[in-house]
Parts: structure tokens; C-alpha cells; sequence
């Protein structure tokens, strides 16, 4: 990509040095700045206290609400420090009060923990949870998830990338149709934060979780919520503390009046610390930049997979990001993913249980998923090639 400072990129990613990382998507390699920022929090608690430490640092770790803000075209008041974004998720779904006959709208892509919430609520208060039917490009079909709508429908949840291919659902269009009729909208971009521009202005919902340690290149164990401050009195957290509430009298207590109602008293500042240094970094190389690169880097490492015998790729969707997956016939994937670490390449295996849905509609169990981050470069994606080339060779077909 010109213009793009891959030795820059490359100069402040250790991890470059020891592995070829394919597996963004699972956790990406943290940059310099954020090793740095984090460890030395650590140093400093262990140098004077960990209160103490939290103290002396509290402009820095109060920072954190303006940079998720920033990168969330939102305000302050509106974020949420969850120590990840499963329970930054769980947060926002289990405060809404489901009741008998409620409707819980989702994508066939949805991820498994976030389904099995939805299972959970269904067999705890009788709601019918429902998935919208993808249309011919194997996204969530806009025009279907309108024809579904009534006054029974509750919430609209959907996974902005699912973990298990490329495919990036039109959140925007989904979130007018919500608008239009008045419910909840829900998302989960744990695999976008990061790796595109995200504003939730534009795309419409009122909940959106998002984890560190992905795309955004952050520790692991960090993650945050957005909650739109018009839903804000609707909704009360599945459990509250002496952060979330003050204990107003012997028998009443009164919630914080902004999102931090959502977290708790005790978290991880060095966490924190390296999260909020993440996303300054990101914003420093600009989210556009980051998901034009992510795309031309993917879209390349598909189209050199494509055409070697026996290596089918899986990816669907008008949009695709930074997640390609694939299969070899005749070679287990948990295989394949075993052959390439040994040359220490790192990727990831996608299981059918994790997207039950959509993998069961697609006739497939396992696949492997390689996601290309802004650091990685045309040559990692020749070596890649060539290593898959190598062992699609040995494939009894």
C-alpha cells in the first residue's frame, strides 16, 4: 500500500521478529508502546502499592473513556471498562427485561456465546430467539429482517464479523431498520474494533461491545461496552457493587447515572493502562489506513489460496475484512494448523460450535482461519502460500 510505513509497523511489533502471526483474530501482537505503557504500570504497583499506584496514575487510566469515546464517535459517559467483552456482552443483554413473548432478532453467524445467552433467556422467561435468513452473499438479509418485524420483537443482536469468515454485516442498514421500528440493537464487534472506522452514530445501535485483544492490539483480559445514553434508565445490570451503586440507606442504593453502572470497583489498570494506549496508537495510524491495508492484505492472501488444488476458501459477504478461512481436502484442519506452527507460522481453527448455525447451513466442520493484520506483509503471505502449497501436496484427495 503506498505510503504505509511497514517498517515503522514492523519496528514497533516484536513479535514480527519470532513468529509469522496469522491469527489477528484471536489475539493480535501487542506494539511496543503498549508492552511499554503496561509494564511499567505493573513496576509502579509493585513499587509503591497497587492503590497507591492507582492513584498516581488516575489522569492516565481516566483517559482510557476518552480514547474508547474518540474511537467510538461517543460520549465519555457512554463507555464501560469490562475485563472482556464476553462479560462486557453479557452485560448488556442480561440487563434487558425479557419477558414472556418477547422476540430476540440474530444473524446466522452469530457466536456461540453470545447464542447460548439467548438460549439461556429463552428457558429462563419463554422469549423465542429467531436467526434472519442470510441473503445470496451469505450476510444478514436486511429486506427478510424487516418482513420478521412486530411488536413482539424485543432486541436485534448481531455479530459485525463472525469469527468464522470474512464477512462483515451491513450493521448501518440493520440499524435503521431498528431505529425505524423502536427496538434495542445490540452488537458485537469484537472482530471490527480495530480493524475498520467504527461509529455508532452512524450505524444506529444502542449497545455495542468490543474486546482489546484483537485488532485493536491490546492485552489480553481487557474489553469495554458502549451504552447509548437514550436507553440507559431502560436497562439495569445483572449485578451491581459499591462502583456501580451507592448504598443510599439500610434497605436502598442508587445506580451511577452514566454506563459506568456497568462495571465493577476491582479491575485491571495495567489492563486498562495498555488498552487505552492501544487505541491512541490505532488512532495515531488512523482507522482508515489500518482497514484499507487489513483488506488489501486479506483479499491478496485469498486470491493466492484460491488456486492451489485442493485448498478450498470459505469467505462469503460483499465486504470482507481481515479473517480468511479455509480448508485442504484430505487434511484435517487441527492438522494443518499443527504443520504450520512447527514452522512457526500462527493461525487459528475455526469449529463448527462456535457459529453452529452458519456452519451447519454450509455443511462444515472445522475450517482454518489465517487473519492478516496491518503489520504483515506480502512476503509473509508468500511464505504462507508456499507452506500451505507444501502440505496441500501431501493431501490424499
Amino acid at each position: 500500500m503506498p505510503g504505509f510505513d511497514i517498517e515503522r509497523a514492523r519496528r514497533e511489533t516484536p513479535g514480527t521478529a519470532h513468529v509469522l502471526h496469522f491469527n489477528n483474530a484471536g489475539s493480535s501482537l501487542v506494539s511496543q508502546p503498549v508492552l511499554d505503557a503496561t509494564i511499567a504500570y505493573l513496576q509502579l504497583e509493585a513499587q509503591i502499592g497497587g492503590y497507591e499506584a492507582g492513584d498516581q496514575q488516575a489522569d492516565s487510566i481516566e483517559h482510557a473513556y476518552a480514547a474508547a469515546a474518540s474511537l467510538l464517535h461517543c460520549e465519555r459517559d457512554e463507555i464501560a471498562f469490562i475485563e472482556n467483552a464476553t462479560r462486557a456482552w453479557d452485560m448488556a443483554f442480561y440487563s434487558i427485561p425479557f419477558k414472556a413473548g418477547d422476540r430476540i432478532l440474530t444473524s446466522m453467524a452469530e457466536y456461540a456465546s453470545n447464542y447460548i445467552a439467548y438460549l439461556q433467556i429463552a428457558r429462563k422467561t419463554g422469549v423465542s430467539v429467531e436467526a434472519v435468513p442470510d441473503d445470496a452473499y451469505g450476510q444478514l438479509d436486511v429486506a427478510a429482517l424487516r418482513n420478521m418485524l412486530d411488536e413482539h420483537v424485543r432486541l436485534i443482536a448481531v455479530t459485525h464479523m463472525p469469527s468464522t469468515g470474512g464477512l462483515v454485516n451491513p450493521i448501518e442498514a440493520i440499524g435503521k431498520v431498528a431505529k425505524e421500528a423502536g427496538i434495542l440493537y445490540l452488537i458485537d464487534a469484537c472482530q471490527t474494533i480495530g480493524q475498520m472506522p467504527i461509529d455508532v452514530q452512524k450505524i444506529g445501535c444502542d449497545l455495542l461491545s468490543a474486546t482489546g485483544r484483537k485488532y485493536l492490539r491490546a492485552p489480553r483480559g481487557t474489553g469495554f461496552l458502549y451504552v447509548r445514553r437514550e436507553v440507559l434508565e431502560q436497562l439495569e445490570p445483572p449485578f451491581l457493587d459499591l462502583h456501580a451503586a451507592t448504598w443510599t440507606a439500610r434497605d436502598s442504593y442508587e445506580m451511577l447515572a452514566d454506563a459506568r453502572r456497568f462495571e465493577t470497583w476491582e479491575t485491571n489498570y495495567a489492563g486498562r493502562i495498555g488498552l487505552a494506549t492501544a487505541i491512541d496508537y490505532a488512532m495515531e495510524w488512523g482507522l482508515d489506513t489500518i482497514w484499507r491495508r487489513v483488506k488489501e492484505l486479506a483479499y491478496r492472501l485469498r486470491a493466492q489460496l484460491t488456486p492451489i488444488p485442493g485448498v478450498i476458501v470459505h469467505d462469503r459477504g460483499i465486504t470482507q475484512g481481515g479473517i480468511v478461512t479455509f480448508t485442504i481436502e484430505g487434511i484435517n484442519p487441527t492438522e494443518i494448523k499443527r504443520q504450520l506452527a512447527e514452522q512457526h507460522i500462527n493461525v487459528s481453527v475455526a469449529i463448527r460450535s462456535s457459529t453452529r448455525l452458519d456452519m451447519e447451513k454450509r455443511n462444515l466442520t472445522e475450517m482454518v482461519r489465517a487473519s492478516v493484520h496491518y503489520y504483515n506483509t506480502n512476503e509473509e503471505i508468500a511464505r504462507f502460500v508456499e507452506a500451505i502449497e507444501k502440505i496441500a501436496d501431501k493431501a490424499v484427495f
